[in-house]
């Protein structure tokens, strides 16, 4: 649930063109209701699975969690249902 609300916290800000910078973590695991330890790992999962960036020490959302999806589909049309993959 706190991944989801961070998720939207990051999505809300981008949209109002003032990012959330890494240097805000106390204001996030205040907001957040969370401890340091439990902030550092939700939003390690989020990096490690691509769904958000944390380029110039803002925190964006990125575009490689559904980049790495759409693999994930053509592998599986192609190596497990030995169908063609453009069939997607």
């Amino acid at each position: 649930m706190r991944g989801q609300k961070f998720l939207i916290m990051v999505e809300e800000r981008q949209k109002a063109g003032n990012p959330i910078k890494t240097s805000e973590w106390q204001d996030v695991i205040n907001e957040l209701d969370i401890g340091r330890a439990s902030f550092y790992a939700m939003r390690n999962k989020l990096l490690g699975a691509g769904m958000i960036t944390n380029k110039n020490q803002k925190y964006r959302l990125s575009g490689q969690f559904s980049r790495d999806l759409m693999d994930m589909a053509r592998w599986w049309m192609t190596a497990i249902l030995d169908e063609n993959p453009d069939d997607l």
